[in-house]
């Protein structure tokens, strides 16, 4: 099997991968230009680009940009002990300089979604177009079965998937089931598990919300960490429809992704001291 082949089976497979490839060769090398490598997240490689010490630094540099997930170039010497601006050096003595562009390919990051109903339905249609990896969680299976779209679609009591299943590193969760204690569900486990969320946000009114948070710091305590819990989830955009509250969430989520500043979150449009962790 090609190097090209096996890009094209990751792809089908929806795997988060980097192709590294020797875009420029200055001197002696153990690789010619346009040699390719491609890795995964289980540091699994197919392929090379010169073995030795130059392969091994590229695979890790590949592990961070997996979990990064952004795309760079870097130059290395091939020259120990010497000395070269805006390239790293290496325990090799070919003597040789060596370019490496190192090419993420797959989501842009990674969205649980417990609940599938109406506004889990668009909020998928709308995460799909902008390269997010989504994963939707429902226990009724009639709702769970007429779902479309999705990466992957969970028919399993809403918390108990927490207790099934590893998430991925810094992703994002919404939570928009049907009923207020499969809310409190989830988000209860998120916080009882400490993970390690850039987000996760619940879908309710701030008459909801105080009810919940009211009830965390009974059972947690005032200072349980809700740094990164968005509720009422979403950007203040305005409209109640479930597409415009898919549009909220997904503006809200980017905005996250990207460390955009200076929007107008719901969760800040509250002014009660009981919500005070906001302002964090």
């Amino acid at each position: 099997m090609n190097i090209y082949n096996k890009i094209a089976e990751y792809s089908n497979k929806g795997m988060p991968f980097v192709i590294c490839t020797v875009v420029d060769k200055k001197g002696d090398g153990p690789v010619e230009i346009g040699k390719k490598m491609v890795v995964t997240p289980d540091n699994h490689a197919f392929g090379t680009v010169g073995g030795g010490a130059l392969e091994y630094n590229a695979r890790e540099l590949c592990k961070e940009l997996l979990i990064t997930r952004q795309s760079m170039t870097k130059t290395y010497l091939l020259n120990e002990g010497k000395i070269l601006n805006d390239a790293e050096t290496l325990p090799m003595t070919c003597g040789g300089v060596i370019t490496l562009f190192f090419e993420y390919i797959g989501p842009k990051a990674f969205v649980y979604i417990f609940g599938a109903g109406h506004v889990g339905q668009a909020l998928t249609n709308i995460l799909k177009t902008v390269n997010f990896h989504v994963t939707v969680i429902d226990e009724r299976t009639d709702v769970i079965e007429k779902f479309v779209g999705g990466d992957v679609l969970v028919n399993i009591p809403f918390s108990e998937y927490l207790d099934t299943h590893t998430l991925e590193k810094n992703s994002f969760i919404v939570v928009c089931t049907p009923s207020h204690k499969y809310d409190y569900s989830v988000i209860n486990k998120v916080i009882e598990k400490k993970l390690k969320l850039q987000y996760f946000g619940m879908l309710c009114s701030k008459e909801k919300l105080k009810d919940y948070i009211k009830k965390t710091y009974e059972t947690y305590g005032e200072d349980v960490d809700l740094t990164n819990f968005y509720s009422p989830i979403g950007l203040d955009l305005g409209g109640g429809s479930p597409e415009e509250i898919a549009i909220s969430i997904t503006s809200e989520i980017l905005a996250v992704s990207n460390k955009k500043e200076n929007h107008v979150h719901m969760r800040n449009t509250i002014n009660s001291k009981e919500y005070h962790y906001f302002k964090k």
